[in-house]
């Protein structure tokens, strides 16, 4: 059984993603880092529903916590599918932005990458197999106002990939990024109404994030073995 790591797996996205590779018959490890508890709620489902998952807990920007988790993963066996999909949003203009703003977003996104993403990668190179997928934005593709912080964070997730697939790409490991639209979420259904949805998605509806979790499932499947360094936009047609 093929074990994967999901980044930010409490939340509504992270957990249909999780959910969708317990089904497909990983061993899912549903990160969180405040949100252990829920983290364990989708755990539980995975596991009443025939999967076979544990909830972890670390801060993705803190290098020794992240280490000190990552280790306690490892500890199991290799990672082979690793889903960065921890991010937050801080919003304001850039005018505006407080520098806390800027450095939090950031960190979260690409030092979290990196946090979690570098000591995963010789164990899975020894088993000349993995799968990477970062969970990236419309705002990086397409830029959104009062996101400079957020497309910058998740941009920057665009570089790495294409940087890692290819270093990886000789060891039968892909690197892909995921740029969702606007997704049906608690956080996104204050944000847009329905009238505002119509008016920016040429589908006229928001996304699932059990839409996401089917793509992310096939990018991690061995199916999609010859797909690597690629962004791909799931956004009902908004670019």
């Amino acid at each position: 059984m093929k074990r994967a790591l999901v980044t930010g797996g409490s939340g509504a996205l992270g957990a249909a993603i999780c959910r969708a590779l317990g089904a497909a018959g990983r061993h899912v490890y549903v990160h969180a880092n405040a949100g252990l508890d829920r983290a364990r709620v989708v755990a539980a489902e995975i596991v009443a529903a025939g999967g076979s998952a544990e909830a972890v807990a670390f801060d993705v920007t803190d290098p020794e916590a992240a280490e000190a988790g990552i280790a306690g993963v490892l500890a199991g066996g290799p990672i082979e599918i690793l889903v960065n999909n921890a991010g937050i949003h801080d919003d304001a203009v850039l005018p505006g932005m407080r520098r806390e703003q800027w450095s939090r977003v950031i960190d979260v996104s690409l030092n979290g990458f990196f946090n979690v993403t570098q000591p995963l990668l010789m164990p899975m190179i020894g088993r000349r197999w993995g799968r990477v997928v970062n969970i990236s934005s419309v705002a990086a593709v397409a830029g959104n106002r009062g996101q400079t912080n957020y497309a910058a964070a998740k941009a920057g997730l665009h570089g790495a990939t294409r940087a890692l697939a290819l270093e990886l790409a000789s060891r039968g490991i892909t690197v892909n990024t995921v740029a969702p639209g606007i997704i049906a979420s608690p956080a996104a259904d204050k944000t847009f109404n329905a009238e505002q949805i119509a008016r920016m998605v040429p589908m006229k509806r928001a996304g699932t994030p059990e839409e996401v979790a089917a793509l992310v499932r096939f990018l991690t499947s061995e199916e999609a073995g010859y797909i690597s360094a690629q962004l791909i936009s799931i956004n009902g047609a908004m670019i």
